[in-house]
């Protein structure tokens, strides 16, 4: 490998940590109520809307799958907290 794919993979997986922590500070409904906060569902509008300004961008599709990651996590966690309560 490369000196400069080096250094591209390094940012890249520096973006990925730097974002998957901002995504953990916002809130998230897992199942679809009335009531709540969706701000990963408007963060994942806003990507998309700058995918659709700018396309071929890879931090697009990076912040895509990291939200996504984020949605799983977050899905995987309350599956696992209402096995263990017996629901």
């Amino acid at each position: 490998m490369d000196l400069i794919s080096s250094v591209y993979l390094d940012d890249e997986s520096e973006f990925r940590k730097r974002y998957s922590l901002v995504l953990r500070s916002k809130k998230q409904q897992i199942y679809n109520t009335n009531i709540g906060y969706y701000e990963l569902d408007e963060e994942r509008k806003q990507v998309n809307q700058q995918a659709l300004k700018t396309p071929g961008r890879r931090g697009e599709s990076i912040k895509n799958e990291e939200i996504d990651k984020e949605l799983c996590r977050r899905y995987k966690e309350h599956r696992k907290h209402d096995l263990f309560l017996g629901y």
